[in-house]
């Protein structure tokens, strides 16, 4: 029997009827150093040119199996946008933001070209070629960073969350609100440009900040964003926030994506009938260090406890080995 993975993905992203098995894939990262050696392509090069952008996300699809492809590998492709310095990395390192051009919490100057910048501009281009490639065949998934994250980048972690912490909401807003529209504006790109779903990604997460943080500052942004795009949307948020899952779902977004430290019959209990699920494979025991059996069982368990789309928690460790990609794929056509 001959199954469509775009249509597999789409059913489970709006809680559709069943398709004939589960859906494989990660809404973030899946590259590593196995995909970056069957392709020729690595890091930094898949960061900055769309040509091996797209083709390390098509691997994800061809190589590994997954029923989706996801091209962006990197958290900070708006902030290198807006002006903040970037180490771009390397095969075994992933970029980071090296200065935050707005610590002092100065108004952030947005370029009328924004989604021009290169590091933009090859996000959307990648997604156009994939569109050409695997269109129609396999669901091609987008990314942005929410304002919540871009603070982060553009005024530090640790300034920004002392910010919050120390209830200056005023501060706070106004940054979260001049970003809000690159968010939406990229999203929308994306969407244009040929993503089928795109991912949400706004680590407002239990470890660094309390859920009543993320509903009195990010949860009204978010329920903005979701109502101003043009698609079906995955919320990312890292950590263990089964303490703000019921929030995730009043914000408007179609589906959250969550990691291993939530429990998968958890999750679909409390919210499974709002917005789908997508995960939530372990990645440093399970998929890093463990076996391709570890990765099989667990993806089994997320099956059996009704997640919708099955795939890695979150951005993949780079010395994952293949075989345990693998071992979702098999777990999910497991009888098909």
């Amino acid at each position: 029997m001959k199954i469509n993975s775009r249509n597999l993905v789409m059913s489970a992203m709006f809680g559709g009827r069943r398709g004939p098995r589960p859906a494989a894939g990660n809404p973030t990262s899946i590259a590593c150093h196995g995909l970056m050696d069957k392709v020729g392509v690595s890091f930094p090069e898949a960061h900055l040119n769309a040509n091996a952008m797209a083709e390390l996300a098509l691997a994800g699809h061809e190589v590994v199996g997954f029923d989706t492809v996801m091209p962006e590998y990197s958290v900070v492709q708006e902030a290198a946008a807006l002006g903040a310095r970037v180490d771009w990395g390397d095969r075994d390192k992933m970029p980071d933001v090296k200065e935050f051009p707005n610590a002092d919490f100065s108004d952030i100057q947005i370029p009328a070209d924004v989604l021009e910048k290169p590091s933009c501009r090859v996000v959307l281009d990648a997604i156009a070629i994939l569109r050409r490639h695997v269109g129609g065949r396999a669901a091609i998934i987008g990314k942005v960073m929410g304002p919540w994250t871009m603070s982060y980048h553009m005024a530090g972690t640790q300034n920004f969350l002392l910010a919050v912490g120390m209830g200056e909401g005023a501060k706070v807003s106004r940054m979260l609100r001049q970003l809000m529209p690159v968010t939406v504006a990229f999203i929308n790109a994306q969407f244009q440009a040929g993503a089928d779903i795109v991912v949400l990604a706004d680590h407002a997460t239990r470890n660094l900040v309390g859920p009543y943080h993320y509903e009195q500052h990010l949860l009204p942004i978010h329920q903005e964003i979701t109502a101003q795009v043009g698609g079906p949307i995955i919320l990312h948020v890292c950590g263990n926030c089964s303490d703000r899952l019921e929030l995730f779902a009043r914000s408007g977004v179609d589906a959250y994506h969550f990691e291993w430290q939530v429990d998968s019959r958890e999750a679909v209990r409390r919210i499974g009938n709002q917005v789908s699920l997508a995960g939530n494979v372990n990645n440093p025991q399970a998929l890093l260090q463990g076996t391709p059996e570890d990765v099989y069982k667990q993806a089994r368990y997320a099956i059996e406890a009704g997640v919708h789309l099955i795939g890695p928690e979150c951005a993949i460790p780079l010395s994952t080995p293949l075989e345990n990609l693998r071992a979702i794929v098999a777990a999910v056509r497991e009888g098909y």
